[in-house]
């Protein structure tokens, strides 16, 4: 256990939530009687997602991670330890604790789903990479359900994950997908590693991060290689009414969904498509499909299990010091390359691999 605390890199804190506003502004102006509930529960998301920073009132913080705590208790590298606390449909975090490691199951699906999903998110991170929770510092992982009332996301505070349960006309409930926890999770040793500023380029691959972590957390859990997955974030939190398979596709961005109510997935697939715009933190979650597809084109050319190599390359690039806070796509791309030849040699076929995939996507990577 190393004898020192570390802090997060300092970076301006940004709510990182699943569904994006573009998304949640088009459904806050539904004006039909069906989604009456999903265009009132879409405008109160999007209050919370307007805020840059977290000090707004309503939230209440547990305790920083166990890392940043002066009276820090040494454990075991590699012991989990969860904690699942319930807003009972409030918005004051954290909510009333219901169930802490090692404590049997509530008869809350919820509750159990959100239990099982940081535990996977764990076991990815400890058993592939030797990350020990999201600081590498034996963190608590913690995380509160039943957020708000028809509450449309779930979220990234800073310090735990918060889930809601859906308007049950557009959205289900945010714990059903393991990507999605897995997602969150991501952010939170975005954090504390490379620190990617949440907007603009840097942002959008805050996002991309969180989408390649989330895709592998479910994909390790199912056992699944890079053929065999559906390289889909946030599978099965819509309803039926919506003709759609999840919020994204890193195999195929832009075609997670196409719906008469939601539109139709609006994430380019190439840099010639790249999208300038001042909302969503400068597109975040729009253009994070550029490195996405430069991903999944990697570990598709690669095969086998993707955590294995493309997944391994990602964590080095993200944890490495090779990135700034700042880092745009050519920097990123340029760092996967040469964290590809650190670890698996100068020409060798993960090299080639990561190279095509970002040729694929049309992002140059920075050379010296």
């Amino acid at each position: 256990m190393p004898n020192s605390p570390v802090s997060p890199t300092k970076s301006p804190r940004a709510l990182c939530a699943i569904v994006p506003p573009f998304l949640l502004s088009r459904i806050a102006t539904l004006d039909d009687p069906r989604f009456e509930r999903a265009a009132h529960a879409a405008r109160r998301s999007l209050t919370d997602i307007g805020h840059d920073h977290l000090d707004h009132g309503r939230h209440e913080h547990t305790l920083p991670p166990r890392s940043l705590r002066p009276d820090q208790t040494a454990v075991a590298r590699g012991t989990i330890s969860r904690a699942i606390s319930d807003a009972q449909t409030g918005e004051i975090l954290p909510g009333v604790l219901v169930r802490s490691e090692g404590e049997p199951e509530t008869g809350d699906v919820s509750v159990s789903e959100a239990y099982d999903g940081l535990g996977h998110t764990f076991a990815l991170f400890w058993e592939v990479f030797e990350r020990d929770s999201i600081d590498d510092r034996s963190s608590p992982l913690e995380a509160t359900v039943h957020f708000g009332r028809d509450y449309d996301n779930a979220f990234w505070d800073g310090s735990r994950m918060v889930f809601g349960d859906g308007d049950g006309e557009i959205f289900t409930g945010f714990t059903r997908s393991l990507s999605v926890i897995g997602h969150e999770l991501a952010h939170g040793v975005t954090e504390f590693t490379a620190g990617l500023v949440y907007r603009g380029q840097s942002g959008a691959l805050n996002e991309h991060v969180s989408d390649v972590f989330g895709a592998l957390v479910e994909q390790y859990a199912w056992g699944q290689t890079a053929g065999e997955a559906s390289w889909l974030v946030g599978e099965g939190i819509f309803t039926d009414e919506v003709e759609g398979n999840a919020l994204r596709s890193l195999r195929a961005p832009g075609t997670a969904y196409d719906d008469d109510v939601l539109g139709k997935d609006p994430q380019p697939a190439h840099w010639d498509d790249f999208i300038v715009t001042q909302e969503d933190n400068g597109g975040v979650h729009l253009n994070s499909g550029i490195p996405n597809r430069a991903f999944w084109s990697a570990a598709d050319t690669l095969g086998g299990f993707a955590w294995e190599r493309a997944g391994q390359i990602w964590f080095d690039t993200l944890t490495n010091g090779s990135l700034t806070p700042r880092s745009d796509f050519s920097e990123f791309a340029a760092a996967t390359i040469a964290a590809a030849v650190a670890r698996f040699g100068d020409g060798s076929e993960e090299q080639r691999a990561v190279e095509a995939g970002w040729a694929l996507v049309g992002v140059v990577p920075t050379t010296n």
